[in-house]
């Protein structure tokens, strides 16, 4: 049967198309193209259109067999949340109702639904498990909170089963530079320093330097995005076995210091990547890295890729595609 890739023309989920696809499975990809790219989907089939047209919905579903859906499609932003809290949950949670009531209609009972570890916002205990209470503190992270308990509730009521994946931080491109981030809509660490090594802008901030942690800069938990694409594979995988609801996090479980990326990635790039210190930004959490023990269990997942996998793709993504996808046509599948 065919999966239903929702924002499959995005980051995460043309990953995860394309990959799929490599392990025989037949796709099709739903997207608006708000912040996706045609080229991304690298000639995968693809309907151009909104999760919240219950009628396009039932078609697509109906014309191409498909059985499950492997959902991304949302707004991401969390700072842009803080000003418009209307859009994102309109998108991300009242679109993905109509989008999950309109497919049940026509028999899809499985979702793997990309959520985020922001949905814990500031840990008190580390590395973070999926026990930690919840504490979202931006309307993007409290919107992947309410899809989740939407999602179990959909089970009770409808027998519609879900594996919600709360991942870190995803970063790298693929191995052949034919996709990766679109670095003119992020703010992610990641991306920055790759414009400041390639010269696109003067110097990266650096925002704290007097955290108590090895070097004075926050700790974060970079997955590489192959490896994520590879998990939403197994969790679909997990489903179709007859697994239940749940929910499990993705990372590394090893914390990465903003120095420490910089560094690493001079040395990927051999490029300068001026950098300037500034004072903390309120809301950001000192350190922050997750507990992969679910991840083992359920899925018998293990990321394959370290940071400096993670920043020689994001370089050779960026370097071979300053303007993105419309620097050149990646290569066929």
């Amino acid at each position: 049967m065919t999966v239903l890739v929702t924002g499959g023309a995005g980051y995460i989920g043309s990953h995860t198309a394309r990959l799929l696809r490599q392990r025989g499975r037949d796709i099709v990809i739903l997207d608006s193209l708000e912040g996706g790219h045609r080229e991304a989907t690298l000639g995968a089939p693809l309907v151009v259109g909104d999760i919240a047209d219950a009628d396009l919905v039932r078609r697509t579903i109906t014309d191409h067999g498909v059985d499950s859906i492997v959902h991304f499609a949302a707004y991401k932003a969390a700072g842009e949340s803080m000003e418009d809290p209307g859009k994102y949950f309109g998108n991300n949670v009242a679109k993905t109702s109509a989008l999950v009531d309109a497919a049940r209609t026509v028999g899809v009972d499985k979702v793997v639904f990309s959520s985020s570890c922001s949905v814990y916002g500031t840990p008190t205990v580390l590395p973070v498990d999926e026990t930690h209470p919840f504490h979202p503190e931006s309307p993007y992270a409290e919107s992947k909170r309410i899809v989740e308990d939407m999602l179990r509730w959909y089970d009770v009521a409808h027998g519609t089963r879900s594996v919600s994946l709360r991942y870190f931080n995803a970063a790298g491109a693929s191995f052949d530079a034919a996709i990766g981030e679109d670095w003119t809509v992020t703010l992610n660490l990641v991306p920055l320093v790759m414009k400041a090594a390639l010269g696109r802008i003067p110097h990266l901030t650096v925002f704290g330097t007097d955290y108590p942690t090895r070097d004075g800069t926050a700790v974060r938990d970079y997955v590489h995005v192959d490896d994520l694409a590879d998990a939403h594979v197994r969790a679909l995988e997990y489903l179709e076995s007859g697994g239940e609801t749940t929910a499990i996090n993705l990372g590394t479980g090893v914390g990465s210091t903003v120095r420490e990326v910089i560094e690493t990635a001079r040395e990927v790039s051999e490029a300068d990547i001026p950098s300037v210190d500034a004072g903390r930004r309120a809301g950001d959490p000192t350190e922050v890295y997750g507990d992969l023990r679910r991840a083992r269990e359920v899925l018998g997942w293990e990321p394959t890729h370290d940071l400096r996998a993670i920043l020689r793709t994001a370089y050779a993504w960026h370097s071979t595609h300053p303007d993105g996808y419309a620097t050149t046509a990646p290569p066929d599948l």
